[in-house]
C-alpha cells in the first residue's frame, strides 16, 4: 500500500494544485519511486489510498500496467483517515497476507529487503538514523526488536511490512499509526532493522529543494 492521501499543508503552495505524491525528486514523481520499489521487490498488487486531489493521482498512475503492477485505488475524499485509518479502510483489498506500507513522501535508496515476520510479531519497521531537524527518535532497536527504551536513537522511515491482524480489530474512522506502532513495541511484537543510506522525509519545501539538487539525475 502507497499512503497518498495527506493535503501537504507544509508544502504549499506546491502542494495548492498537485498533490504531494506527484512532486518530483531527481525528475520523477514520488509516486513513481514507491511503485517501481514495490515492483522490484516482487509485489504485484498495490493499494493507493486517495484524499486531496485524488484525480490527479489516478490520471498519473492508471491501472498500474505500464510500471508492471495492478494499482487499486481506497478513495476517502474529503474524510482524511490518517495513516492507521486509511490502512484499515484498505484492508479488503489488502488481503490476509502480510503487507508493504510506504509513505508517498519519502525519498530513499532502499530496496525492500525480503522479510519472515516471527509468529507474535505484528510487523517489520524500517528505521533509520534521526535526521538533524527532528528533536528525538521514535524508537530503539536491540537485536532486531524494535524498541521504545532505553533511548529513541532511530526514527521510523514511513516503510514498514503489517501483518492486517494489526488493524482488524480498530473501529472504522480516523486515526493515527504512531500510537498503534508505540504499543507494539512495550509489548515486544515489532521487528526491525536499520537503514544507513539515502532516506529523505519530504516533507517542507525547502527539502524537496535540497533533495533535488543532491540528487539531479537520478531518476534519468
Amino acid at each position: 500500500m502507497i499512503l497518498a492521501a495527506g493535503r501537504g499543508e507544509r508544502m504549499r503552495p506546491l502542494t495548492d494544485r498537485t498533490p504531494k505524491a506527484l512532486l518530483e525528486v531527481a525528475g520523477k514523481r514520488l509516486i513513481d519511486w514507491q511503485l517501481e520499489r514495490l515492483r522490484n521487490a516482487g509485489v504485484l498488487t498495490v493499494v493507493i489510498n486517495l484524499g486531496w486531489l485524488g484525480d490527479s493521482i489516478i490520471g498519473h498512475v492508471g491501472d498500474g500496467s505500464r510500471y508492471g503492477l495492478e494499482v487499486v485505488y481506497s478513495p476517502e475524499d474529503d474524510l482524511i483517515l490518517e495513516t492507521g485509518g486509511g490502512i484499515r479502510r484498505a484492508l479488503p483489498m489488502l488481503g490476509r497476507q502480510p503487507f508493504w506500507a510506504i509513505n508517498a513522501d519519502v525519498f530513499s535508496d532502499l530496496s525492500l529487503p525480503a522479510v519472515e515476520l516471527a509468529a507474535r510479531d505484528l510487523a517489520h519497521l524500517v528505521l533509520v538514523p534521526t535526521p538533524a531537524y527532528k528533536r528525538s527518535g521514535d524508537f530503539d532497536l536491540e537485536g532486531g526488536r524494535v524498541r521504545r527504551e532505553p533511548a529513541l536513537r532511530f526514527t521510523f522511515s514511513g516503510i514498514g511490512l503489517y501483518r492486517p491482524e494489526m488493524f482488524a480489530d480498530c473501529e472504522p474512522g480516523r486515526f493515527p499509526l504512531a500510537p498503534m506502532l508505540f504499543q507494539a513495541a512495550a509489548e515486544n511484537r515489532l521487528q526491525g532493522e536499520l537503514y544507513d543510506g539515502v532516506w529523505e522525509d519530504v516533507g517542507t519545501v525547502a527539502r524537496l529543494e535540497a533533495l533535488n539538487r543532491r540528487h539531479a539525475g537520478a531518476g534519468a
